[in-house]
C-alpha cells in the first residue's frame, strides 16, 4: 500500500540509495550512524539535560555457538529442538563477571547510574542525562524528523570510551524511535466521523447484548444488485450492478463488525473449544504503553455483552515494571487505552481460557519496551507476547536499534517464547517498494511479524466467509447527489497491512525459499480491516462505558494470533517457541492461503455512466484505477448510505508494490490460522 511521497523532494534519490544498500549491511557495517538520518530532517542536538535510559548488550563470547544452538532448538532433527534453555544454559554464553565489571565501572565513571544488569549476564541498564550519554559513547545526539515522526540518533560512529568499549555489542536508546500503536478506526465516508458509539449501563446490558445484531452485522456483503442514479439537468445517469457492502446502512446498522462468537466461527474455533482448546492454562502478555486505569471494568462489560467468562484475579493481571507512569491520564493523552482495550478484549475473545496479563511501560520510547520484553522473558510471564505497535521503517531505524531489538528477541527465542508483533497499518510506508518497508520490531528475524487479513462473509452462504489481504480504497459513484463520472477521482480512504523486505537482516534459514535476500515479511496474518472490524468497550473521561465500533488494524492481528499461539501450545503440552518458522514448515492446508481472489471477485461492480455527450464505461479495475497498481484481483461492492443522496464502491485486498499471491506474500504472509486444522499442526510439529 503506498500512502505517501516518501521524504518529499528525495523520493528518487532515496530509492536509488536503497538499491546501493547491501542486504547484510547489518553484519559487515563498522559505523553505527544510522542510514536513516540521510532521508530524515535534522532537529539539531538534544537537550544536553534530557535523561535517557540506555540498555548495554554486551558482546557474547561465543555469540556464533549461541546462534547455531538458538537455531538448533527450532531444527526437528537436531537432539535439542524444542529443548528450550534455562538461565542456566544462557550463562554459559555471557561475558566473563571481569569483563561485565569492566563495562559497569566505565559507565558509572561517565556519570550513568547503573540500574540492573540481567540475571544472564547479556546486558547491564543505565540511565543518565544526554550530555552524559554522549561524551560516554564518543558521538553527539540529535533529534530527526521523517514522516511527522520524531526520534533521535547519534550523528557519529558511537563507542564507550576506554577497554570497555570493547566488550559492547550495541546499546538500545541512543538512537531511540517511540513506538506508536497500530489501531485502525472506520469512518463514516459521508459524514467524515467515527460511528457513533452506544453507552452501556448495567440497566441496558442484557438488552445490548441480544441486541448487537440490531447494531452491528457480520454479514457485510449482499447479493449482487443493480442500481440505477441520477442527477442534474439534462440528466446524468450511472448504472451499476455488482455486490453490495452494508445493505444495512439503509436500515440503520452501524458498521460491519464481527461479535466475538461470530469472529470465533469465523476462524473455525468453535470446533476447538468443543475440545477444550480455549487457552486454558496458557497465557498471554499484552505489552502496552502507559496503561489504563479503566480497563479491567471495561473489558468486563465487553465480557458480558459477548458472553466471555469475567476477567478476575485468577485470569488478568497488570504489571508496571517500573511502576506506574508518573502521568495518569498519559494513555488517554497518547490514545494508548484504546490499543490495550482493543487488545485485550480481542486476546480473550479468541482464547477465553487463557490468562491475560498487560505488562505496562511507563513511556514509549523503544528502549522501553525492549526493557518490558526482557522482563516478561526473565520473569516467565507466559508463551504467547503481543505487541500491538511499531517503531519505524526497516530504512529509518539505524544499526544499534535494530541490533538491540534482535537481541533482546533472541534470548526470548532460544526459551521457547514467542513474541509477536504487528506489521503495521501503512503498506510499503510511500517508498514505492517492499525493500526497506518492512516494520520495525517485527522484521527482527526472531520476531513473529503479523500482517492483516479482511474477513468478509460469502454471499449465498449462511456461514461461509472470503478473506483478502487487508487493502482497503473507496470511491464515490453518487456525491451529494451528484452523479461522479469518473468515479475513481474522490478516493475517501486508504489503509492496509504493512510488510517488506530488510535491507538490513538476511534471511533466516526457514525463508530461504521465499524470494529477495533480506528478511521478508509479514509471516502471518490475521483479521486488521476496520471495515470488517470488531468494536470495543471504552469508558469516557466521566468513567461511562461505551460500545464503539469499527476498529482494526494489525493492532488486531496480533493479540488475535497471539491468541491462537497459546492455544496451539496448550494443544501441545509444552511451549512451541517462535511461531514464525513453524509457520513456515506448515504442509498447504495447514494454514489457509490468502489468494488475490475470491468467490465474490466474479461480481465486483462495474457500470456505465450516461449524458448528453454519450456514456462511459467503467470496469471493476477502473472504479479503482488510481490504486490498483500491482493489484490483479480484489473484491469489491457498492455501498449505499442513509438519504440515498451519497453511493460508494469500496474494494478490499487493494495493494500497491505489496501483493497478495498465491502462497507466501509481503501482505498474509504464509497465510491466516484455519481454526483446528492449524491448531493440530503447529502442535504436532509438522
Amino acid at each position: 500500500m503506498r500512502f505517501q511521497s516518501f521524504v518529499k523532494g528525495a523520493a528518487t534519490g532515496a530509492l536509488v540509495s536503497l538499491a546501493a544498500i547491501s542486504t547484510v549491511y547489518a553484519q559487515v557495517v563498522e559505523n553505527n550512524v544510522s542510514t536513516g538520518i540521510r532521508y530524515s530532517a535534522d532537529l539539531g542536538p538534544v537537550n544536553p539535560s534530557t535523561e535517557i535510559n540506555l540498555t548495554v548488550h554486551l558482546k557474547l563470547p561465543r555469540q556464533t555457538e549461541f546462534d547455531k544452538a538458538v537455531e538448533a532448538l527450532y531444527d526437528p532433527t537436531s537432539p535439542t529442538f524444542h529443548k528450550w534453555m534455562t538461565d542456566a544454559d544462557l550463562k554459559t554464553y555471557a561475558p566473563t563477571g571481569a569483563q561485565i565489571e569492566i563495562v559497569r565501572r566505565e559507565l558509572e565513571k561517565q556519570g550513568l547510574t547503573i540500574l540492573s544488569t540481567d540475571t544472564n549476564g547479556f546486558t547491564i541498564r543505565v540511565r543518565g542525562a544526554a550530555s552524559s550519554v554522549a561524551r560516554a559513547f564518543n558521538t553527539q545526539i540529535n533529534q530527526f524528523r521523517h514522516n511527522g515522526k520524531v526520534f533521535r540518533a547519534n550523528i557519529q560512529n558511537a563507542q564507550l570510551s576506554g577497554e570497555a568499549g570493547q566488550y559492547v555489542s550495541t546499546v538500545a536508546g541512543l538512537e531511540s524511535h517511540q513506538a506508536h500503536p497500530l489501531v485502525s478506526r472506520a469512518i463514516d465516508p459521508k459524514t467524515k466521523q467515527f460511528y457513533p458509539s452506544t453507552e452501556v449501563t448495567s440497566s441496558t446490558s442484557a438488552a445490548l447484548s441480544k441486541n448487537l445484531r440490531g447494531l452491528m452485522t457480520d454479514q457485510c456483503l449482499s447479493a449482487p444488485t443493480a442500481f440505477d442514479f441520477q442527477s442534474g439537468t439534462p440528466a446524468t445517469n450511472g448504472v451499476y450492478f455488482g455486490n453490495v457492502y452494508m445493505q444495512g446502512n439503509q436500515l440503520l446498522l452501524i458498521s460491519c463488525d464481527y461479535n466475538a462468537a461470530s469472529l470465533q466461527a469465523a476462524y473455525g474455533l468453535t470446533a476447538a473449544y468443543k475440545k477444550g482448546l480455549d487457552g486454558t492454562g496458557q497465557t498471554i502478555v499484552l505489552v502496552e504503553a502507559y496503561g489504563d486505569s479503566t480497563i479491567e471494568k471495561d473489558a468486563n462489560v465487553f465480557s458480558n455483552l459477548m458472553g466471555l467468562p469475567a476477567l478476575t484475579s485468577s485470569n488478568f493481571q497488570i504489571v508496571y515494571p517500573e511502576g506506574q507512569p508518573a502521568n495518569p491520564n498519559a494513555g488517554v493523552l497518547t490514545g494508548w487505552n484504546t490499543e490495550i482495550a482493543l487488545d485485550v478484549d480481542w486476546a480473550h475473545a479468541m482464547a477465553p481460557g487463557a490468562k491475560i496479563v498487560v505488562v505496562v511501560t511507563t513511556g514509549q520510547d523503544s528502549e522501553d519496551f525492549q526493557d518490558a520484553i526482557r522482563y516478561v522473558v526473565s520473569h516467565k510471564l507466559g508463551n504467547s507476547v503481543s505487541n500491538s505497535y511499531e517503531i519505524d521503517t526497516d530504512l529509518i531505524a539505524g544499526s544499534l536499534e535494530q541490533k538491540s531489538w534482535d537481541q533482546t528477541l533472541e534470548v526470548a527465542t532460544a526459551k521457547g517464547i514467542s513474541v509477536n508483533f504487528s506489521t503495521g497499518d501503512s503498506g510499503d510506508e510511500g517508498l514505492g517498494t517492499p525493500v526497506g518497508a518492512a516494520g520495525v520490531p517485527s522484521v527482527s528475524p526472531h520476531a513473529t511479524a503479523v500482517g492483516g487479513t479482511s474477513i468478509l462473509n460469502q454471499v449465498g452462504s449462511s456461514t461461509g466467509t472470503i478473506t483478502t489481504g487487508w487493502g482497503s480504497v473507496g470511491n464515490y459513484l453518487m456525491q451529494g447527489g451528484i452523479v461522479q463520472d469518473p468515479p475513481a477521482g474522490n478516493s475517501f480512504f486508504v489503509a492496509g497491512s504493512g510488510g517488506g523486505e530488510s535491507i538490513f537482516f538476511p534471511k533466516p534459514s526457514w525463508q530461504k525459499a521465499l524470494p529477495g535476500t533480506g528478511r521478508q515479511t509479514p509471516d502471518v496474518s490475521a483479521l486488521a480491516d476496520p471495515y470488517t472490524g470488531v468494536p470495543i468497550v471504552l469508558s469516557d473521561q466521566f468513567g461511562v462505558a461505551f460500545l464503539q465500533y469499527g476498529f482494526g488494524g494489525t493492532s488486531l492481528a496480533s493479540p488475535i494470533f497471539s491468541a491462537f499461539w497459546a492455544i496451539a501450545n496448550q494443544k501441545a503440552g509444552k511451549p512451541l517457541g517462535q511461531a514464525a518458522p513453524a509457520i513456515a514448515a506448515l504442509p498447504k492446508g495447514d494454514i489457509q492461503d490468502v489468494l488475490p481472489t475470491t468467490p465474490s471477485t466474479v461480481t465486483n461492480p462495474a457500470g456505465v455512466v450516461f449524458d448528453q455527450n454519450g456514456s462511459n464505461y467503467y470496469s471493476a479495475a477502473n472504479l479503482f484505477s488510481g490504486a490498483l497498481d500491482t493489484s490483479t484481483g480484489f473484491t469489491s461492492a457498492i455501498w449505499p448510505f442513509v438519504g440515498g443522496d451519497t453511493w460508494a464502491v469500496i474494494g478490499f485486498g487493494i495493494d500497491t508494490s505489496l501483493t497478495v499471491t498465491p502462497g507466501w506474500d509481503n501482505v498474509t504472509g504464509y497465510g491466516t490460522p484455519n481454526g483446528l486444522t492449524f491448531i493440530n499442526a503447529v502442535a504436532a510439529g509438522k
